[in-house]
């Protein structure tokens, strides 16, 4: 099935649930329009449908090879990569002085959706080094970002994050690489596993970060470093020199996202520099992390849209069975209550998903405008763990529904539903765990007073009470108002406990983060369903499609919002009722 790039959706989600027109012309958007916003828009579903998307069938088939140390891509990759390169989406929302655009990271992850969307194992590649430009342009020296960042901005070279090894999975503080100072540099000596995109021919180059202690490093996560290893030494004028000695020994076999080489690496004295303060490398990557994090939310709002596209298209076509919805004596099976309502609930979701995702990012943007007291930024680190966990969850949720509306054919490889299913499932294991996305929310994000929770739950009252709804709109209001609720009750009761019962607060912390994405996906399309009213009064737009906002805000409001109460009675659970499974007992 084709890839239609969704750029209504988009379009509608980027104005009407993140306000982006605050931004056009700003200070720290000047020369950001409307007029960019489209042309952004539309040249990256280009990008998405016309190149990447036709190569994700065969990424699947073909997978990345190991062949005689060196990896091979498959089939049409390397030339999308240079197409990638070419068209300077590396450096979409990059500094201006490192070569980037400088245009919002709403914007920026907009247009990531659909390369995810088209061909996730090949966007993973660009979203590393989008990662790796963050952590140095925060934290590298201005050598370091004058001889790095304009190669890594242009797409010439691509960045890794290398942090997991064998024996340490997500606890970092079990780290072994070792650093020893050499000269200039160090020389890093240990293996790291899960390396997306850890080695491959299609650039000049590839920067590794990788995290290693110093010979005097203290134990835990408190000695840990960050450096920067080129898999090319790099003179002092940018030249390329010797291979350095990093090299990928081994290329994972996975579940899905066959064409994303995962890497092995193996580091035998590789030569490398130090970024930020020695011991400090935790700090320094969590920059890239965080940037990571909301990519990875995109990259499950963008495989649930696909999944849905590819579902829809097949119930619009596979006849079977009378309709009791239309009497048809062969239906096509969209018109059978259970697949509308299964397709229906998918989009649902995956508008508030994007919606959620947006809301992070331009939270981020506003905040380059210099006018935040500290709201902005409580705001965006609050939603980064719920966009990463609760839209990745619905891409693997969706991506389930599309093989279950195929049927059979959906267990079957050639329909394509399968790889979907495949390669949704890795999002909410890597860069943290969905569990780890939880526990980070009830632990740093929430706070010992839960200051961001409350102000994102005050606003959503204040745009409940101060906006006139139509009629029809209330049924659904007050489902968002008991999530809303449920949500506030959550959040004082874990605060309650933390002092004294922290046990309680880890044992809810997944369920609060299913409830509080719930309940902001749900303020998400209330926002859709009132801007797509407005426009319908006016008439302006396609009111048939506006009316659909409407109707996924209802569908969501009566099928999705009610659990809130089941959340907040699974959080209230607390630890006790976890004592009684022990390993004996299971």
């Amino acid at each position: 099935m084709t890839f239609r790039a969704p750029l209504k959706d988009l379009a509608f989600s980027l104005s009407a649930v993140t306000g982006i027109e605050r931004l056009y012309q700003s200070p720290a958007f000047p020369d950001f329009d409307a007029d960019i916003l489209d042309a952004v828009l539309e040249a990256a579903g280009d990008l998405a449908s016309d190149i990447l998307a036709p190569l994700n069938r065969v990424g699947d088939a073909e997978g990345a090879q190991l062949e005689n140390g060196q990896v091979i891509v498959a089939s049409g990759f390397k030339d999308a990569v240079a197409a990638f390169a070419d068209g300077g989406w590396s450096g979409l929302g990059a500094d201006p002085a490192h070569g980037g655009q400088g245009l919002p990271k709403a914007l920026e992850m907009a247009a990531y959706e659909m390369f995810h969307a088209a061909n996730m194992a090949f966007a993973l590649y660009p979203t590393l080094s989008q990662g790796a430009i963050e952590a140095l342009n925060h934290h590298g020296t201005d050598r370091q970002k004058a001889l790095y960042l304009p190669k890594l901005v242009a797409g010439e070279w691509s960045g890794t994050m290398n942090l997991t090894e064998p024996q340490a999975g997500s606890d970092l503080a079990l780290l072994t690489t070792q650093a020893v100072p050499d000269g200039d540099g160090y020389r890093i000596t240990g293996q790291k596993i899960f390396i997306t995109w850890g080695d491959h021919e299609t650039r000049d180059n590839i920067l590794h970060l990788v995290l290693a202690r110093l010979p005097d490093a203290p134990a835990g996560t408190r000695g840990i470093s960050l450096f920067l290893c080129p898999k090319y030494l790099v003179g002092e004028d940018g030249t390329l020199g010797a291979r350095n000695s990093a090299h990928c020994v081994g290329l994972e076999h996975k579940l899905g996202i066959h064409a994303s080489p995962t890497c092995v690496m193996a580091f035998e004295g590789a030569y490398a520099e130090l970024v930020g303060a020695p011991h400090q490398g935790l700090m320094a990557m969590f920059t890239m992390m965080n940037a990571a994090r909301l990519a990875v939310g995109i990259q499950g709002v963008g495989i649930a849209e696909r999944a849905y596209q590819q579902a829809l298209a097949y119930a619009l076509e596979r006849k079977q069975g009378k309709s009791i919805l239309t009497g048809e004596a062969k239906a096509p099976i969209f018109n059978h209550p259970d697949v509308r309502l299964m397709l229906g609930l998918s989009k649902a979701k995956i508008e508030a998903a994007r919606g959620i995702c947006l809301l992070t990012a331009i939270a981020a943007d506003e905040q380059r405008l210099g006018e935040d007291d500290g709201r902005l930024k409580r705001r965006e680190d609050f939603l980064v763990p719920i966009a990463k966990a609760w839209s990745t969850d619905i891409g693997v949720e969706v991506a389930s529904s599309g093989v279950q509306v195929h049927g059979g054919m959906g267990f079957i490889e050639e329909t394509g539903a399968a790889q979907h299913y495949r390669d949704a499932r890795i999002a909410p294991i890597y860069e943290g765990t969905n569990g780890i996305q939880a526990g980070d929310l009830v632990g740093r994000k929430l706070g010992d007073d839960g200051t961001a929770a409350f102000e994102l739950i005050r606003d959503i009252e204040s745009f409940i009470k101060n906006n006139r709804f139509p009629e029809g709109f209330y049924t659904s209001l007050r489902a968002l108002a008991a999530g809303l609720s449920a949500f506030e009750d959550a959040t004082q009761w874990l605060i309650k406990q933390k002092p004294t019962a922290p046990g309680d607060v880890a044992a809810g912390a997944t369920a609060y983060l299913k409830l509080a994405g719930d309940v902001i996906g749900g303020y998400v399309l209330l926002k859709g369903a009132m801007a797509a009213q407005t426009r319908i009064d006016a008439g302006d737009g396609d009111a048939a499609w506006l009316k659909g906002r409407i109707g996924l805000w209802q569908l969501y409001a009566a099928h999705v919002l009610p659990h809130a109460d089941a959340h907040l009675t699974s959080i209230r659970s607390g630890v006790a009722v976890l004592d009684g499974l022990t390993p004996e007992a299971l």
